[in-house]
């Protein structure tokens, strides 16, 4: 079975910063596309960043300029640095990972983390 542990959301005021990482585990041939994602009460989840195994990344129109996302793939971890933050960023954020179970394996599986809650004062 496959795993991802998010870490490093809490309380911080406006204009603050935030580090949240996600560290995937278990059996796997291969990770691909991994993303972050946050749902905020009363809110759809929404696309925040996303990155390939070859570093390209993507952002909603909302985080562009603020968030950062990047890759270890050594130890298939991704880090969500996000910087100037804003009340409307008060979600909880999820880590989800497109993973190849096996080599022989045509599709990925997607995995969700447990979430973690990051909470931005006015």
């Amino acid at each position: 079975q496959v795993q991802l542990v998010e870490s490093g959301g809490g309380l911080v005021q406006s204009g603050g910063s935030l580090r949240l990482s996600c560290a995937a585990s278990g059996s796997m041939f291969s990770i691909n596309t991994m993303c972050w994602y946050r749902e905020a009460p009363w809110k759809l989840r929404e696309l925040v960043a996303a990155i390939t195994s070859g570093e390209s990344t993507n952002y909603a129109s909302s985080v562009k300029g603020r968030f950062i996302i990047s890759r270890d793939n050594a130890k298939n971890t991704i880090i969500l640095q996000m910087n100037s933050l804003k009340p409307e960023d008060t979600a909880v954020y999820y880590c989800s990972a497109g993973v190849r179970r096996y080599s022989y394996s045509r599709i990925d599986t997607t995995y969700w983390g447990q979430g973690t809650q990051v909470t931005v004062s006015s």
